[in-house]
């Protein structure tokens, strides 16, 4: 097995990447209110700022900054994802358990990237905005509701048509 060493940064800037166990999965499109409500109240607990996030079918991205001194995002995603498998569980929702009985509804990790300068965080916060797009999901970023993206329009800080038309952008972040 490879020994993954995590970066933790106190008050740093980290893009996430959660993923359900099972990629064909639409439970966090279906239940969106549940994983928002989650995501409140990890928040609420836990603070924290998102600077971006985007909920597809089945793994979420999302740019985080930690408050000062703080780095200990592990026990934040513990926190959204627990929340969110027993807001499932409450609406009649069953899950295989692992070796250790835990429920099998989320990869068992996630991706973390420590975000190093302010055009590194422009990038992540692009590719974000760009990935329903990328995915296949909508041709317009304006069209994908579960996105940060529209907080920064409203913002003033991105335009409405932002990123184009998905066949302006082939070869762009991985297409």
């Amino acid at each position: 097995m490879v020994n993954y060493r995590r970066n933790f940064v106190p008050g740093g800037t980290y893009f996430f990447t959660a993923t359900l166990k099972n990629r064909r999965s639409q439970l966090l499109l279906k239940h969106v209110d549940l994983l928002r409500q989650s995501f409140y109240q990890m928040k609420k607990e836990r603070n924290l700022h998102v600077n971006a996030i985007v909920i597809l079918p089945d793994h979420i991205h999302t740019v985080w900054t930690l408050p000062p001194g703080d780095n200990d995002y592990s026990n934040r995603w513990k926190m959204v994802k627990g929340l969110f498998t027993k807001s499932l569980k409450e609406k009649g929702f069953s899950f295989k358990h692992n070796h250790k009985g835990e429920h099998q509804l989320w990869q068992p990790r996630y991706w973390e990237h420590t975000i190093t300068d302010e055009q590194d965080l422009e990038n992540h916060i692009n590719y974000i905005h760009f990935n329903p797009v990328k995915h296949g999901l909508v041709k317009e970023v304006k069209e994908w509701p579960y996105s940060s993206f529209h907080r920064y329009v409203n913002d003033g800080r991105l335009p409405n048509d932002w990123g184009g038309k998905a066949k302006d952008f082939k070869g762009l972040y991985g297409e």
